[in-house]
């Protein structure tokens, strides 16, 4: 199981793991960031560096509780840094309360560095290369990984971790398992490796082993101090420290020396390894630490105490003894171990690209020439180029170049704006005053006042029958305001019950009535800073009223349930085909509500009073009918105008859009006639036939009669015949063609055509 483990459902790609990731061993998918662990050297800076804490360490509290129930023993060994990060109690309270946890022994890491001191010493001795020390696990993973011709410089002796872990192994006996305790993530990956398997059971940080005595209610500070089971070691305790390696392996350093050299630190680390690759540097030995400041600055840190104070408490430690009580299986004469370890390069060659790739990536990101290369490492990385280099290699992607997508966010925003503009365009067509048709006194007259109360503020009254287009004036009110850049919300009075229509005004609470599960906004805060159109007002209850009352004179709505009012700013458009008077008189209708409502009142004219615009209406829908039909219809029949012309129209002009939509639908021909009109036009039309001036000469008097009867027995007959064409035109003694024809002249249908 890997180590360190993201948490897909908490990643972001905010990228802060690629630009902290010292080898740029992260992998971006499509929706997180991944570890590549063959590239990966444990520094851990991927964990340190992640706002959303998408990557942790792998769980290892569960596995460390199930070997404490266990039978076999279990031994805790310190890392050298403990000091440092339990610095509340005492070594001998920590040693206490490992113990009452279920650790048979508690161990120093410290003695481990000890194991090692001669094998340092040795190798130097030896030695005619410029050696690296191999004691964190981070530093040899970068050489292995990624400086493979450094693998010859490590000094090749184990870890004090790796080292403790042997001997705990050999004096104790092979079955006792080994936890040890750090700081170190890289630890981690160590002990997964080949050369190092079987020395430690498990690595746990140290904020996990706080984890697991707060999860027992173990408090070390209240505990009375227990002994250290192991060798006691002394100088191997100021080895966490940066410059405590040598003094450890007692080799004397000085600060002019260039033989005998220190590195800490990712910057410091990376720097003398680039030198040592480069042959610019040839020292007797360097040791290097990745973390700044030696352990005592790795990732599992107390991020609260500063550097100094860390020192100071490795340094106190040193100095004062802790309690020992050595156990007799270490004491005496020793089975010796192999200190030696050997290294493998582990580098993964990535593809490289050539230069017309790279150019091909940059281009794609807006960088046609070095100028364009802003370098401003928002994506992680240094420069553009290892950028381009990255997403060739399938690193990285195209969104994390910031510049890039800044540039394609303003693109975006300004196609946005134009199909914006194209749309409101098009509602502007739809909805603008042309749609308004007719060209009657009262029609232009609606559209004066329509232009003359839009740009202001004012309530408006409109009034009329049903079907006059009260909400298509409401909709040209809008359009002409200085609102008409915010909503226009519609709501239609007499489809909502009373109950409702007040939560959906106003909105509710959670629990307010039943099925009130949250809380909802009303259609006022959703129209604010726009129109709301309320048609059909003429229906809502006097408790309704009220409430709508109250909006008006304060500008503030209260949910259903609420007891807080917020302010609003909407313009109120009414519509009503009720007598409002009427009904202040009875009483069904309050009369401050009414003159509030009336300030300025448009009257739409009924449609029979509009005959000379109904051509043009007529006309208007057949060319919205033949578009949502897509049928070739090229006009209507002048007979079936008139007759249009001789209604009295009571649905007026949502009934005439019905009827012409019915007609086109109807029609099997290019043009609409009289015959495919509702049966009641050619009546009308017959009736009023002498008062038509066209109709004078006998043949166009008879013709309507003759139409009507034609169409009556033709229905008949097909009735008589169950529907089916051959047998009606059998019965009416007349060819089937010929009976095919007079129903298409009539508009009419049978079946059974064969």
């Amino acid at each position: 199981m890997e180590p360190i483990i993201t948490l897909t459902e908490k990643c972001r790609k905010c990228y802060s793991c690629v630009r902290s990731c010292p080898v740029k061993a992260i992998k971006v998918e499509k929706t997180f960031t991944e570890i590549i662990f063959e590239r990966c050297i444990g520094c851990g800076n991927c964990l340190s560096n992640c706002p959303q804490h998408a990557k942790v360490v792998t769980d290892k509290v569960g596995v460390v509780e199930n070997l404490l129930a266990g039978e076999e023993p279990v031994i805790a060994v310190l890392g050298c840094s403990f000091p440092a990060f339990f610095h509340t109690f005492s070594a001998g309270q920590l040693a206490a309360g490992l113990k009452k946890l279920g650790f048979a022994e508690v161990h120093e890491g410290a003695a481990g560095v000890e194991l090692i001191a001669a094998g340092y010493a040795e190798a130097m001795e030896k030695s005619s290369e410029a050696l690296i020390s191999s004691h964190c696990p981070a530093i040899v993973d970068l050489i292995e990984r990624h400086y493979p011709t450094l693998i010859k410089n490590l000094v090749r002796v184990i870890s004090p971790m790796v080292a403790i872990g042997r001997f705990l192994k050999t004096a104790y006996g092979p079955e006792v398992k080994v936890v040890y305790l750090s700081s170190c993530i890289a630890a981690k990956f160590e002990i997964q490796a080949e050369e190092t398997q079987g020395a430690i059971d498990m690595v746990l940080t140290y904020r996990e082993m706080e984890e697991i005595f707060h999860k027992r209610e173990v408090d070390p500070a209240r505990l009375a101090e227990d002994a250290f089971d192991g060798l006691e070691p002394h100088l191997g305790r100021l080895f966490p420290i940066a410059e405590g390696t040598f003094k450890a392996f007692s080799i004397a350093t000085d600060p002019l020396d260039t033989e005998i050299v220190t590195a800490a630190g990712e910057v410091n680390a990376m720097g003398i390894i680039k030198d040592l690759a480069a042959g610019r540097i040839n020292p007797r030995i360097v040791d290097i630490r990745f973390c700044y400041d030696g352990c005592i600055g790795g990732p599992g840190k107390k991020s609260e105490l500063t550097e100094f104070y860390k020192r100071n408490l490795i340094i106190a430690h040193f100095k004062n003894d802790a309690p020992y009580r050595t156990a007799s299986h270490y004491q005496g004469e020793q089975k010796q171990i192999s200190l030696t370890r050997s290294f493998t390069g582990k580098y993964v060659r990535l593809k490289v690209p050539k230069g017309s790739d790279v150019k091909k990536i940059l281009h794609a990101t807006n960088k046609f020439t070095q100028k364009d290369e802003l370098n401003c490492r928002a994506c992680g990385y240094r420069t553009c180029r290892e950028y381009a280099v990255a997403v060739y290699q399938g690193l990285a992607d195209l969104e994390m170049c910031l510049p890039h997508t800044l540039q394609q966010l303003v693109e975006d925003r300004g196609r946005l704006i134009e199909k914006y503009e194209l749309a409101r365009r098009e509602l502007d067509r739809e909805y603008g005053d042309e749609f308004i048709v007719g060209d009657d006194a009262g029609t232009i007259e609606v559209l004066d006042l329509i232009k003359q109360v839009g740009p202001t503020p004012t309530t408006v009254l409109i009034r009329g029958e049903s079907g006059t287009g009260k909400e298509l004036t409401a909709r040209a009110i809008h359009r002409y305001s200085k609102r008409n850049d915010k909503p226009l919300v519609t709501v239609n009075c007499t489809t909502i019950t009373d109950s409702l229509l007040e939560s959906e005004l106003f909105g509710h609470k959670k629990g307010a009535f039943t099925g009130a599960i949250i809380d909802k906004k009303g259609l006022f805060e959703a129209a604010d800073g726009g129109t709301i159109f309320l048609d059909e007002i003429g229906d809502i209850t006097p408790k309704l009223q009220a409430e709508l009352l109250r909006v008006l004179d304060s500008g503030e709505v209260r949910p259903v349930g609420g007891t807080i009012s917020r302010k609003v700013d909407v313009r109120l458009i009414a519509a009503t085909n009720k007598e409002l008077e009427a009904g202040v008189r009875d009483g069904w209708f309050r009369e401050d509500l009414y003159y509030r409502l009336n300030v300025f009142a448009i009257t739409m004219p009924p449609l029979r009073s509009r005959i000379e615009s109904i051509p043009l209406l007529a006309h208007h829908f057949l060319e919205k009918a033949r578009n949502k039909l897509n049928k070739s219809i090229v006009g209507l029949e002048d007979r079936a105008v008139k007759a249009m012309m001789q209604y009295s129209w009571p649905g007026n002009i949502r009934e005439m859009q019905n009827v012409i939509e019915r007609a086109a639908v109807l029609t099997h021909d290019e043009i609409i006639k009289l015959g495919n009109l509702p049966l009641v036009f050619a009546e009308n039309y017959a009736e009023e036939a002498d008062d038509v001036p066209d109709l004078r000469s006998f043949k166009l008097e008879r013709e309507p009669h003759v139409m009507r009867v034609e169409k009556k027995l033709i229905q008949r007959y097909l009735a008589d015949a169950g529907g089916n064409v051959s047998k009606a035109a059998q019965l009416a003694n007349i060819p089937r063609r010929s009976f095919y024809r007079l129903l298409d002249k009539h508009g009419l249908k049978g079946r059974g055509a064969d």
